[in-house]
């Protein structure tokens, strides 16, 4: 499946309610494994971003309903990568000239 790491930033709503945030994450990886996704892992950070996410999706389509359910909400912003193991990565690599 395809990973994506998924930087996010708290909107000035989602500072606002930055206690809720805990519940609110927890209801979202709950909302992305039932939609078939799996959360490898989100975590809290300090800095440029306020969390970060590993997760896999079914296809970029998902990855987008998925990102655009959250934004919706109004308490994030996301920045998305996508993401390749390093055995991936030598396989894109093979097709180089």
């Amino acid at each position: 499946m395809p990973m994506y790491v998924v930087l996010y930033k708290w909107t000035e709503q989602g500072i606002k309610n930055v206690k809720d945030s805990p519940a609110r994450a927890e209801a979202s990886i709950k909302a992305a494994e039932a939609a078939g996704s799996k959360v490898i892992g989100l975590w809290y950070t300090i800095g440029e971003y306020d969390m970060v996410a590993v997760v896999e999706v079914a296809n970029e389509q998902s990855a987008i309903a998925l990102l655009l359910a959250q934004a919706a909400q109004g308490f994030l912003r996301t920045t998305t990568l996508p993401a390749r193991t390093p055995a991936e990565f030598a396989e894109i690599v093979k097709m180089l000239p």
